[in-house]
Parts: C-alpha cells; structure tokens; sequence
C-alpha cells in the first residue's frame, strides 16, 4: 500500500461536532431485527466466514483496488463513557504511518500501561488493562506451555483457521471477529478497525507498547460492546453497589474473556475476621523455606510445588494448570453520592490508600495473591553455645520492685495484592511518606504530540532494566488447587526497596540492540494489613473455575433467539420459572450465575419519546417450594444485577427442592454448578424424582435393615452378643435425646411396621409359632392386640363357641372366672417372651429357626421391604414425635397423577372439559392443580356427602386434607374461550398428595364427551325479582351441570333448583352462576325400582357411582351389561325387594340480587310488552292491528325479536340455542346451559315452566265463558277511562286506519262502536295520575267516644282475669318445685343409709379379716416354737440319762 493512497484515504475519517458528541455517547444503535443478536461461536462460521467488506463496490469501473471498500461494524459504532470524549474515527492505514499493521507482533508479552496514561481518567479503561494484567499472570505461570496457557490475542480471528495457538492476521478490508462468553454461552461479535482519537490526537483506546499492534483496541472495542448492553440510567441500577461505580457497577472483564464465573462479596470492617478466614482458605500462604535450599533451587521447586505437582503425571490435563478460583478486590471510585456515610468511607479510604501507593481516584480491580502471618524476614539463628556451656544451665532472674508485664505483640496479618498501577519504584509503609507523589492524580507534564509517541530505544532499556529485578522475582498465584501450597519468602524484598538496584549494563550494548525486547506485563505487589483491607477495598471479586465442578444445568431465553418471536414481543419482559433439586447425604454447595439482558440497540425507547423509559434490573429469586402447600416461602437467594452476577449457595444435607422465578427485560441465562449431583429444569422433571425416596430415607432403611439381619442371624447365639445387638438396633431407630415416653412410642412403632412388613413378606397367614417368634424378636408381648390384620387371624380362630353360649349372658362368676383365666394366660405369655427374647434356651433354638425362614423372604427383597418398615414407623409414630432427620424430607415426597382432555376450539362459547366423581381409601392430603392454555378455567370440588364445594383461594383450590367418605368428591372443569384456543390444546388436571394411594375413579374411562342444551330468552322484570324458570323431567338419574349467564356482567344474580318449593341447591354469582353438578332423579310411581343411596332425598346432587347408582327394573325391557358409561356391574346382584320411587318435581329458577339489573327506558317498554303479551288471552282488534303491525317490522328486520306463539313453544321444548335465534342482543336477556352426559342426553328434557301463566290465562277463560262479551265491555271501560287523561290531538295528526279483524283468532272479541278510537301508541303516552285511596280507607271507629263506668269495669274485669291466670300458673310451678325438692331429700336420705350399710359391712370384714390374720400369725409363732421346745426336750432328757 503507497504512502500516496494512505494519505489520500485520510479523508475519509469522520470528524464529529460538539452537537453530535451526545450521540455517541448514547446506547448502541439499533439492530433492524432481532436477528442481529450475536450467535453462539462455531468454528465452522468462522471457516465461511468472508473477510470482505461484505458489500460490492457503487462502479466497479471507477474503483478498481480492492483496499477502498472497508468493512463498516452494522452494530453502529461503540458508544464510549464521558470521560473519553471522541473528536474523530480513523482507521489504522490512517494513523500508523510509518508502520506496517499487525495484529500481533510480540507473542511472549506485553505492556498495556505505559502507553496508555491518557486513559487512566477512565475507570473503564483502567478495568480493561487490570483485567488483561490479571488473567496473564494468573493463567501463565512459570512451566506452562504456550498451548495451555492464555494469550489475549487469541480471542481475535481475522484471515486465519480457528483453532488453539492461531494467530489472527492484519485485514485490509477492516473486518474482525471476537471470541467471548456473553449469556452462557462462547459468542461471535464482529468489529471493524474504526479507531476513536480525541482533540490532542490520542487515541481513546487501550495500545501496548508495540505501536503496530492493533489487538488491545479490536480486543477491547468487542468489550465495549459488550458492557454496553447493561442499561446506564439510575432506574436500572437500584443496587448501591452499581450507583457507587457508575460506569463498571458489577461488571466485569474477566467472565468475558475467560467464562470464569463472578461472585461479588462485600467487605466491612466488623466482618474482616471472616473475610481472613476465606483468604485463608483459598489463596496460598507466604511461609519461610529453609536457609540451606539455594535460592535457584528454591525459585524452580516453589512453582512446581504451588500449581505443578499433578502435572508430570498428566500433562495434557488443562484443568489443572488454571486455578480453581481467581479472587480479587476493588474500591469506591471517587463519585458524587447522594448518602452522606459514603464520604467518610471515602476519606478513610483515600488516607489508607495513599500508604499502598494507590489512589482514590482511579478505582479499578486487583488480584489478591497470599496471606502472610509472619514476618517477611526469618527470625535470627541464636548463636551457637559451646557444649559445655548446655551442662546445668542456670535460670536468669531479673529482680524488680513492680509486676512485670509482658507485651501483647500484635499478629502479623498481611494480605498481598497486585496491581499494574501499584509503583514499584515507592516504598510501601504502614505511615504516610510526604515525598509521595500521585503519579496519574496531577496533571502529566508529558506532550504526545502524535497518537502513540515511539520510545527511544536508551528509554526503553533502562526502563527494561530497572524492572528487571522485579520481574525475575517470581510471584505467586491464587490456585485453589493446593491449598496447603508454601510460598517462599524470596519476594520480601521486593516491597521494602525503595529504588531497586539497576545492574550494571555497558552503554554499547545498549546501543546495539535494534530491536528492543518489549516489557514482560509485571503485576506488581504490596502487603497490605488486615485491619486496612476493609478501608481500602469495598468487595471481593471471586472467580470460579466452572471445569473444576463436574455437575452443571444451565437455562436460557432470549427474545431474538426465540421461535415465538411475536409472542415474546407483545410481553413486558422474560420471565421464566424453574425448579432445583437436590438430594444429598452431606451438605452441599451450588453455584448460581444469572445474566440478565437489558439494554439491546434502541429496544429501549420503541414508545418514540424522547425519554427512554424506566427499566429495572434483572432479578432472579430462588425460595423453597412444595407442591402439597399453596404458601409462598420466603426467598433465600435473590440476585438482582443488569450484567452477570453469581452466588453461592450453601444447603444441608437432605433433600431440597427451590423454586426460581426469573424476571429480566429481553433475555436471561441461568447456570448452575456444584459438585453433588442436582436437577434443574421445568415442572415436569423435577415432580418425576420427588417421588422416589430420599437418600438419607434410604440409608435410614438399609441401616436398620442390616442390623435387624444381625439380631436375626444371632438370635440363637451363646456367646452373650444378642444384647450388644438390640442395643446397636435401639440406637439406630431411637435417638438417644428423647424422653422415656417417647422412647417407649418409638419402640411402639417400629414393633408394629416390622410385624407388618414380616406379614407383606410372607403373603400369607402367620402360624402361631411365627407369631409368638415375632413378638420374641420384638421383645412386645402386646404386639398381636395392636397389630390385627386381615390374614393374620387370631391364635385360636378355629376355635368356636359352643352353640348354647350364644344366646345366654354370662354370669359374675363366669366373668370372674374368664378375668382370672385371662390375666393367668397373660402373664405366662409375657414371662415366655421376654425370656425367650432375653436368654437362651430350647425355645430359642425353634424360634431361630423359625426366624431365619421367615428372614429368607424378607432378605429376597430387602429394599422394598426396608422401604416399607421405615415408612410404616412414619405411620405409626405420633405425629409430634420425629425420631430421625429423614422425617425432614417427607415433606419433599409426592405421588401425583394427571388426567388430560383436549380442548375444543371453540371460541366465544363455555365449555364443560371434565366430571368425575373420585374416591378417598384413606385420609390424603391432596393438591390440584390445573395446566389450561385457556384464560378462563375454573375448577369445582363438589363432597357429594354434604353437597357443599370446597372453598378456593381466589380461583384455585388449596390443599385440603380429604376424608374418606360413602359417594366421594365430585371435580368438575369448565372453561370460558373469549379466543379461538390453539389446535391440538390439552386440559390437564395434576393431583399431588402426600403418599400413596390416590383418589381412583368411579369409573375405568374418563367422561369427557357432554351435550350442552342452551336456552335463551329475554328478561322480564316482576316484583319477585325472578329472570326464568325452567322445569326438568328426567326418565333415569341424570347428573348435570347448570351454568347461568346475563347480558349484563355486573347483575348479581343466584341460580337454585326446587323440588316441590324446597331448595335443593344454589349458586350464586355476578354475571355467571355455575352449579357444578347435581343429580336429577326420576319420579315414577308405578315401576318398582330397586332401592340405592342416590334415591334418598338427601343425596340428590350426587353425580351416578358405582354406589349409588339407580337402574330402573323393567320386565319388557333388560339393561346390558356396560351399555352406559358409569354403570355398576354389581348392582344386580345384591337386588333387595322393590320400592317405590319419591315423586319430583325439580324448578331451576334465577332470581336478581339486591335489585343489581338497572334496565334503561327502552328496555323497560320492551319488557311490559313482552309481560302484557305474556298473560293476554283476549286481544282487542285495536291490540290485535298492533301486534300485527309490530310482527310486520320485525320481519323487515332481523334484530327485531319475534314474538309469537310457535317461537314461545319452540323455546319452551328447548330446540332453540344461541346460534339460530332471532334475539336482539342490545335488550336485556340471559343464557342458560343444562350439560349432561352425551349418553343420557335422551333422558332429560328441560323446558320453560309455565304453569303461573296457564292459571293465569285459564282463570281468563272461565271468566269469558260464564259471560260472553265481557273482556270486551272491560276493554271498553277501560277505553273509556283512560280517554279523560289522553291529551289534546292536533289537526295534523293522521287517523290510523284499521285493519279488518283476524278470523283466525277465536280468542277475540268484537269492539263495540260507541267504544274510543285510542291506537296503541296512544295508550302508552298516557299518564294516568295517582288514585286516592282515601274513601276506600275503612276505619275502626268513625266517632270517638268517652269512656264511662261500664267500660272501666270491663276494663278491671279483664285484668284481673289475666292476673288471676297468671297467679294460678305461678302457684302450680312453685308446687312442682316443692315436689322435686322433697323427692330429692329422699334421694339423698336412702343413699345415706345406703353409706351406713356399706360402712359397716366393711368394718365387719376389717375385722373378720383381722382376727384370721391374728389367728394365723399365732400359728406361724407357735410353729416357730415347736422346734425349740423339742430341742430343749432332748437335752432335758440327755442330762436325766447322764445323771
């Protein structure tokens, strides 16, 4: 390329005004579509990729060089913070004059500070180069090879193959590609080589030291982007963290280049001990080395032990060069705030800074490296003593006149951190220096006149040389790896030298060297004390190694990634809900990543406004979950970010399911990893493993499993090792802080589920010598009177009374007898059983064996019935008694079973999707929950035995504990489609309980097919407040389901049925009223049918079952077996004699509540219309021309409703539905659906009840007939009635012409003549004035009159009368009173005697009992005598003889 074109192409940099500054500074511009969004990395993309503008030239004859068309970024270009204001663009052929372009010259190092002073005002920038610093000395240690080291350049691809170790080259056209992890994911953004320079001709992004080389700019453009994508406004940024650092907040460079993940934790001072503890832990620790290691021997082998002991073994093993995790540290920026407390953290920070050669003002990250708790010297070698001298050595004394005191010395507790803006060339004290000079805090006296000044080749060298000394001092790194790893103490010197020495190189050797060796990218170190840390940094920055963590889930969503892209669009953000389980024997750890997207092109502002709108960061929350309880737990983890952020954490060991919620503007990704094995996904795949058994559970069951097979297998043993045994068991199912009471129910429990599981095993009935051998493993000799099951009968079942006994009761002596005979057998029985289970003896030897038979079948399924022991101790326990720490995990343990329909597409229509009736075996917690694409979807939970729904939590039903009842819980579903529901929708109802079993069906097949019967009428309003009423006839019991609709969604109106003026049952509703299911029975008095529980008037709602279902015998006519769905098969045999059916007569009736249907004018003059058609019998020819007339119009239009006799009669039959009638829409009318199953839809026959008004109209008709012409004379009177109130004709008016009467009607009756001429229209202006009712008043007296003797003596008369009545009825109560008392004296009186009689019959036995036990102590003295008499009597007799 000629020196000519580059200076011409000069002309094509942008220069930018002050007007348009603020623009660049703005968001990135927008993408056309969503597309644009960058793609997940391929090699394979890269292997297509063209590497030209993209774009044919406008004349191809014009421009024939191929450098003239430059790729241009269709992102727009990148958007820099206000510190770096952009003045023009230009591209490298613009600036690099005298240089050739590359993207890399020097593969080995780097420098990215020394050329770039100009943008230390940029926290941005000083992130990028700290960052870059960071991951270099982190990841290339000494003895990493260039293949698994890492090297910046390497995430730049330009005319080169991908690939490990690649090296991208200089594009002409200016197109890059840049590797980065962005979303969970490695991800292609494309760059151009368009390079931002300011007023002074600098350029505003990072350079190294080699000015040719372009990949820290096209490395650091690909950042920008990326951070640009996080929202910049203070709504976004709700975290305090993120407004103390306005242009980084949580962001971070490392997750990008490396996919490390981010844990931020903040530092306080209170907290430092905890901080120390963790640094401890993670980071090596700086330690002395032996003095007689040479100090090359110990540079090589400090390495190999820190981060390279695993590698000669396997070398190829990436994991193991980097570390496990990266932490590092940063502080508060020098802001505006608006807290007052964060001026002060500020000036303490500033003050501690400054003694670290640090500044305040260019906040940025820093690599925590080790710990030191010694001092950086070895302490000195006590001089050698003579061997003489070590002979009776003598103790100093040291006499004073005080105490003495020994000083506390203060522990060395030091924390090395490195930075490439610490300068090495400033001591680092614990005091201030005052010659210390803020180096990038005061303005530089540096002139750049060009962009990138070149370094004279003598400022280079001595440069180089100067740092040569620190960098041949190795530094450690933070490998997680070895935590035990020794640091030696050869970089003491390092932070104590003030100007370190600069080796002696001779000036022409300086001189010759052409080609000056870049500087190697050094991260200086300082110590730092643990006091201090917490005043100068304000959180740690943990980095963790995802390859370390051999376990990982991850979630993700992205609008523009999505197939339902319209559907994502029309929402107000991403949200998604996840769940995690997690089921370990030892406490686990969990590390959650959650990125949020928020910002993307101009997405923000697509309102138009000026204004972009308000947007919140991402928030994700994570908070235990159970299926089984409706109540939301409280969050355990919450991240809320507008970048990428992680936690961990930390759960014990158990089971543990959580729920997270995600909520984020246009995309998120959720990773997780940990190194015990979890699950995360949807609802779906984790209910399947919650129903298994937990493993703490599991290793509960074996342990007892195992130690059980030992009592068993030393059940016989001589050896005195069958007590150790029961203890050992005792100990494993009894803990040993419970009390003796609950010692004692414990052992209860597990006597009785190991009963139960020997029987489970053995599926047949125990003999007695297998019970008795139970209850001596168990050591319970009470075991069979808790324990009875269905086939282990009695010991003595063969046995059976005598016949005699049946009939006769027993007497005392006989229950005296039995009683002694009892407690004898008892006895006996409980010293045999705890002697057999105790000792040794010939017993032991049968039940052994007896044992180990019965253990062989136990022993073929040992996990089944380990199960199933542990589970019925759970069942038996008392229900406040947790005797081990898996009881926790039972609450994390379900069943569930769902049952699906397919949705009708059906739209604007109310759909009944499920009934059926379910049966409880046993008490169940159970909670159901319903998965419907439609809106509107209600659920009712009917008890068939009180007929009353279950009560709902808003719309859902909540967990209940359900009963076992006689005709079950009746569920029925039904749906509202305002839409046309998608194709192929599926209903499904999920019921989770707690354990098996379930709810099962009254029947094998789901009925999910119904006919739907739907009339339609308008609403008259009456005094009653009644809108319909509708009689039901059914010929076989029919269950059905009401659903009732107004016109008008505000009207609060009940739906019930009657059955002969009683209510059955209601609804009540506003606008809708749903009976979800009652049992309509047949009325038939001449067919005896057999009896059931449905034909009870109690049960009338109870949906047909299997028990209570109702089939009418019939000698013409047999049922087939299974002809009707829900037919029991058993009914027929168990026939008792017939009875007769009750009569019913069932009226379902709507009525309007609290008088909530307000009708406007002309809905009100409809409606008396309709009501005086309703109940006329005798139309007038006057009536008869108008109704005509009216019958006229409405067949001109067909809005205008049609009221005839046949419409009434077709409405009334039920054959009109919503879609063919001729209802106007706009007056006030209602809807009422009668489904039913589809099979029986024959069966019941619904129709208007018009009973009120067939009186009505026949009591009319008597009327007519006992006098002919009457309703004419009346309409005629009343014609003439109302004549005096019409008003005043005008000339203009037009008479009305009459039409001949309709021979047709014969219910008509001829108008006589003399009768007014008043038309209809006529009638209805008239406005009659109210009637005075006042001559019509009947009043009790007209006159008043005055009261005189007679009237007051029959006034005294009466009262005395009352008075006497009321003493009378006094005196009879008082009497009944007396009586009682006296009864009760008496009473009392014979008890007394009764006392006196017992007392002295008991001192009569005292004494009787007395006297045989003075009698028989006088017998036991004298027999005690009887033998020393005779003794005395011997010698007696001796001495006789003697004499």
């Amino acid at each position: 390329m000629s020196k000519g074109k580059l200076k011409k192409k000069g002309d094509t940099s942008s220069k930018i005004s002050e007007e348009q500054t603020e623009l660049v500074s703005a968001a990135l511009t927008s993408s056309e579509s969503w597309e644009d969004v960058w793609h997940e990395w391929s090699d394979a993309d890269v292997f297509r990729e063209k590497w030209d503008s993209g774009k044919p030239p406008e004349d191809p004859k014009a421009m024939t060089d191929a450098s003239s068309l430059y790729f241009e970024d269709p992102e727009g270009k990148i958007s820099l913070p206000p510190s770096l204001e952009v003045y023009y663009w230009r591209r490298p052929a613009d600036f690099l004059i005298n240089m050739v372009p590359t993207v890399v010259e020097n593969m080995v190092s780097f420098d990215l500070v020394t050329s770039n002073h100009h943008l230390l005002c940029s926290e941005l920038m000083r992130w990028i180069i700290s960052e870059i610093h960071i991951i270099w000395k982190v990841c290339n240690l000494p003895g990493v090879t260039d293949q698994n080291g890492w090297k910046p350049w390497e995430h730049i691809y330009s005319l080169c193959k991908p690939g490990k170790g690649h090296v991208p080259h200089y594009n002409s056209y200016g197109k890059y590609l840049i590797r980065l992890f962005w979303m969970g994911c490695w991800r292609k953004i494309t760059v151009d080589d368009l390079m931002p320079f300011d007023r002074d001709n600098k350029l505003l992004l990072p350079a190294s030291s080699c000015q040719s080389e372009l990949w820290p700019m096209l490395l650091a453009k690909a950042l920008i982007k990326v951070i640009n994508t996080r929202p910049h406004h203070e709504d976004a940024n709700r975290n305090k963290m993120l407004q103390l650092s306005k242009e980084m907040g949580e962001f971070t460079f490392i997750h990008h280049l490396t996919g490390w993940i981010p844990e931020v934790s903040s530092i306080s001072f209170p907290c430092r001990r905890k901080t120390w503890d963790f640094l401890r832990s993670t980071i090596p620790e700086f330690v002395h080395q032996p003095e007689k290691i040479s100090r090359r021997k110990l540079h090589a082998s400090r390495w190999r032990r820190a981060s390279f002991s695993d590698h000669r073994s396997n070398r190829s093993d990436q994991s193991k060069v980097h570390p496990k995790m990266v932490v590092c540290a940063s502080f508060y920026p020098n802001q505006l705030h608006n807290e007052p407390f964060v001026y002060t953290n500020m000036a303490d920070s500033s003050e501690t800074l400054r003694r670290y050669t640090l500044c305040l003002h260019h906040s940025h990250i820093l690599l925590v490296t080790r710990t030191r708790v010694c001092s950086l010297e070895p302490p000195p070698l006590p001089p050698p003593l003579p061997r003489w001298k070590l002979f009776r050595q003598k103790k100093k004394i040291v006499i004073s006149d005080e105490p003495r005191t020994i000083p506390e010395s203060k522990p060395e507790e030091f924390i090395a951190v490195a930075s490439p803006f610490i300068d090495p060339h400033v001591k680092s004290s614990s005091s201030p220096v005052l010659e210390q000079v803020d180096k990038w805090s005061t303005p530089r006296k540096l002139s750049h006149k060009a962009p990138l000044d070149s370094i004279a080749e003598q400022m280079e060298t001595e440069c180089s040389e100067e740092l040569d000394h620190v960098a041949t001092e190795p530094s450690d790194t933070c490998d997680n790896a070895a935590d035990d790893t020794e640091v030696a103490a050869e970089d003491k010197k390092k932070d104590e030298e003030v100007n370190p020495t600069v080796p002696d190189v001779p000036k022409s050797a300086t001189k010759q060297h052409t080609i000056v060796e870049p500087i190697k990218p050094i991260l200086p170190e300082t110590w730092v004390e643990l006091e201090d840390f917490p005043k100068c940094f304000c959180r740690l920055l943990m980095f963790h190694n995802p390859e370390t963590y051999p376990h990982h889930a991850q979630k993700s969503l992205l609008k523009g990634e999505s197939h339902q892209l319209s559907a994502q669009l029309k929402s107000s953000c991403a949200r998604g809900t996840y769940y995690l389980y997690v089921d370990s024997l030892k406490p686990s750890q969990i590390l959650i990543s959650f990125s949020a997207l928020l910002h993307w092109g101009e997405t923000e502002n697509v309102s138009g406004s000026d204004v972009p709108p308000a947007q919140s960061p991402g928030v994700m929350q994570a908070a235990p979950y159970h299926w089984k309880s409706r109540q939301c737990q409280p969050p355990i983890v919450t991240i809320e970010t507008n970048s990428s952020k992680a936690t961990l954490l930390r759960l014990p060991m158990g089971r543990h399911v959580l729920s997270f919620h995600i909520n984020a503007e246009l995309g998120y990704h959720v990773h997780l990893w940990s190194k015990t094995l979890f699950f995360f996904g949807d609802e779906d795949n984790i209910m399947s493993h919650c129903t298994k058994e937990s493993l703490r559970f599991t290793e509960k069951a074996t342990t007892i499993m195992r130690a059980l097979s030992k009592l068993v297998d030393l059940f016989n043993d001589r050896h005195g090792k069958k007590p150790l045994m029961r203890k050992n068991l005792e100990k494993i199912y009894c803990p040993k802080d419970k009390t003796p009471i609950e010692k004692w129910h414990i052992c209860k429990a597990f006597s009785l589920a190991l009963y139960i599981m020997l029987c489970d095993a053995l599926g047949r009935r125990m003999t007695p010598l297998e019970r008795f051998a139970v209850m001596a493993l168990t050591a319970d000799p009470s075991l069979l009177a808790k324990a009875p099951r269905a086939h282990s009968p009695p010991l003595h079942q063969d046995s059976k009374p005598l016949e005699n006994w049946n009939s006769s009761q027993p007497t005392a002596e006989e229950v005296k007898a039995a009683t002694v005979l009892q407690a004898a057998f008892r006895s006996r029985l409980v010293r045999r059983v705890l002697r057999s289970s105790k000792s040794v003896g010939k017993d032991n030897i049968q039940i052994a064996a007896v044992l180990s038979d019965m253990w062989s079948k136990v022993v073929s399924d040992a996990d089944k019935h380990a199960t199933s022991l542990l589970r019925n101790m759970f069942e038996f326990s008392d229900k406040y008694t947790k005797f081990s720490s898996c009881q926790l995990d039972e609450w994390t343990k379900i069943v569930f079973a769902d049952y699906s329909v397919i949705v009708p597409e059906k739209a604007n229509s109310w759909i009944l999707l499920f009934r059926e009736v379910f049966f409880f075996a046993k008490e169940t917690l159970l909670l159901p929950k319903v998965y419907c694409p439609v809106r509107y979807c209600r659920l009712h939970i009917i008890n068939n035995d009180t007929r009353e729904e279950l009560t709902k939590l808003i719309t859902r039903v909540p967990p209940h504990l359900y009963q076992p009842n006689m005709h079950g819980y009746t569920f029925v579903a039904e749906v509202m489609t305002l839409e046309l529901p998608p194709a192929g929708a599926k209903w499904t109802m999920r019921l989770t309980g707690t354990r098996e079993p379930l709810p099962k069906l009254s029947q094998p097949t789901t009925l999910c097919t119904f006919s739907v019967q739907e009339f339609q009428d308008y609403y008259i309003p009456n005094n009653r407040n009644i809108i319909c009423g509708y009689a039901v006839k059914v010929t076989t019991p029919v269950p059905a389901t009401l659903h009732f609709q107004t016109s008008s969604p505000s009207v609060m109106i009940r739906l019930f049925i009657m059955d002969h003026e009683s209510e059955v049952a209601s609804a009540t509703g506003q606008g809708v009223a749903v009976i979800p299911v009652f049992n309509f029975l047949p009325s038939k008095e001449e067919e005896p049918i057999a009896p059931s529980c449905a034909v009870e008037e109690e049960n009338q709602n109870i949906s047909p079952t299997p028990e209570n279902e109702i089939k009418v015998l019939d000698g013409s006519q047999q049922e087939e077996e299974g002809s009707t769905s829900g037919k029991s098969d058993f009914v027929a045999e168990l026939s008792p004699p017939p009875t007769w059916l009750p009569e019913h007569k069932y009226l379902v009736k709507a009525e309007v509540l609290r008088q909530s249907w307000d009708l406007d004018d002309s809905q009100l003059a409809f409606a008396h219309l309709l009501s005086y058609r309703e109940t006329q019998v005798f139309f007038p020819e006057e009536v008869i021309e108008s109704t005509s007339d009216m019958s006229s119009n409405e067949e001109q239009c067909p809005d205008v409703p049609k009221p005839n006799r046949k419409v009434e009669e077709e409405k009334t039959n039920g054959s009109c539905s919503s879609e063919d009638t001729s209802l106007d829409l706009t007056k006030a009318n209602f809807l009422l659906r009668v489904a039913v199953d589809k099979s029986q839809a024959e069966s019941i026959e619904v129709k208007k009840d018009t009973e009120r008004i067939e009186q009505i109209k026949a009591i009319k008709r008597a009327w007519e007939a006992a006098e002919p012409g009457r309703a004419a004379k009346a309409w005629k009177l009343r014609l003439n009635w109302l004549s005096q109130f019409q008003p005043p004709t005008s000339d203009d008016d037009v008479p009305v012409e009459e039409s001949p009467p309709n021979e047709s009607d014969e219910a008509c009756s001829p108008v006589p003549d003399d009768t007014p001429s008043i038309s209809i229209e006529q009638l209805r202006s008239i406005v009659v004035p109210p009637m005075d009712c006042t001559p019509y008043i009947r009043r009790k007296q007209d006159v008043p009159t005055m009261v005189d003797q007679e009237i007051e003596e029959i006034q005294r008369r009466e009262r005395l009368e009352k008075i006497q009545a009321y003493q009378l009825e006094r005196d009879q109560l008082v009497e009944e009173r007396l009586q009682k008392a006296t009864a009760r004296k008496e009473r009392m009186k014979g008890l007394l005697k009764q006392y006196d009689s017992q007392q002295a019959a008991m001192v009569q036995e005292q004494q009787r009992f007395q006297d045989i036990r003075t009698q028989h102590n006088q017998k036991s003295s004298d027999s005690r005598k009887f033998p020393n008499n005779r003794l005395k009597k011997k010698q007696d007799d001796k001495h006789m003889d003697d004499a």
